[in-house]
């Protein structure tokens, strides 16, 4: 595009552009000129920043935060070091702190191979609601908030919880968060060391959840007992991965007359007359997810048939690694 042409784009539009453009070449496009200097200094570019693309280090970060991020960030996505060659972690207690008090408006973090257990809790801003970890690690006491503490409300009030890989992550963790009774969407992936006890102590404290998500977790037929027992507002709920799970168990779930979508993936141990009954039992149910159990192909038309206003999507590997799809809709 010619000079003159971008010269004569109202800012707004300009802005509209720079938006799109990669954190990098956003900076690098402020040695244009003076308007564009001043352009990408506005605070619409600077409210959702993913830094996951770039090995970043704590000195800049602090550039960026005094620079471009101060009162107007409001997501930001963040690659630490964990499993680098580089000590020094991204995050500083100082750093934390000051990204909550400059940037009040920052309501969902989400951070990646990060080495957390130097953090402690209540350094993360007390403005998030949203709270990602995949590949991190954390310390024995993350999530936990004192009770009787008079400044229990500078500790973040979260409302969406995601865990991907955080080895650490326990049953301690789980009861920590839902205690403070402010989760709406709960996402764990291969958190191993939450099973069927960690779900039991935590249920009561969960009956305002309306996404669960347990994929990979050592769960059983114990963990759906209380899932259905206290977890009536749940309109999405993924089991997948949890092999031990059986038609008694996924039975406890009847009671979730409100849940609209049903993850089942790789649950081998459930039969196709179950499946059946449950989802015939829960009247807001439009989709299941069957992916990865190996029925024959006359049994999801069985299972379809049963469930004429539900979608059901069935995906098994065949031996050769080639991967045969159906997705049957009324």
């Amino acid at each position: 595009m010619p000079t003159q042409t971008l010269a004569a784009l109202p800012d707004s539009v300009l802005l509209q552009i720079l938006a799109f453009l990669p954190p990098r070449d956003r900076l690098g496009g402020a040695r244009v000129c003076r308007r564009w200097h001043c352009l990408v200094k506005d605070k619409f570019l600077w409210r959702h920043l993913d830094l996951t693309p770039y090995k970043m280090s704590s000195k800049a970060l602090w550039s960026l935060l005094r620079n471009h991020l101060r009162g107007s960030l409001r997501t930001l996505k963040v690659r630490g070091s964990l499993h680098s060659a580089r000590k020094q972690e991204v995050f500083s207690p100082a750093l934390m702190q000051a990204l909550g008090k400059q940037c009040p408006g920052l309501h969902r973090l989400c951070l990646t191979e990060t080495d957390l257990r130097s953090l402690p809790y209540d350094c993360i801003p007390s403005t998030l609601t949203t709270l990602e970890l995949s590949c991190c690690e954390i310390a024995s006491a993350w999530f936990q908030v004192p009770a009787a503490s008079p400044n229990s409300q500078a500790f973040p009030q979260i409302q969406h919880l995601v865990i991907r890989n955080v080895p650490a992550f326990s049953n301690q963790h789980l009861l920590n968060v839902s205690i403070q009774g402010t989760l709406k969407t709960l996402v764990l992936s291969e958190a191993y060391r939450v099973t069927d006890v960690g779900i039991q102590t935590a249920a009561p404290h969960l009956g305002d959840l309306e996404l669960l998500a347990l994929r990979q977790c050592s769960i059983g037929d114990s963990a759906t007992h209380f899932i259905g027992r206290h977890m009536k507002r749940l309109h999405n709920l993924d089991l997948g991965g949890s092999p031990s799970l059986t038609d008694a168990g996924l039975a406890c779930l009847t009671s979730l007359l409100g849940l609209e979508e049903l993850g089942l993936e790789s649950c081998c141990s459930l039969s196709p007359e179950a499946i059946v009954a449950v989802c015939q039992a829960l009247p807001q149910l439009r989709h299941i997810d069957l992916s990865r159990i190996a029925f024959e192909v006359q049994m999801i038309h069985k299972i379809q048939a049963g469930l004429p206003k539900c979608v059901v999507t069935n995906t098994v590997s065949s031996s050769d690694s080639n991967a045969e799809s159906e997705q049957l809709e009324s």
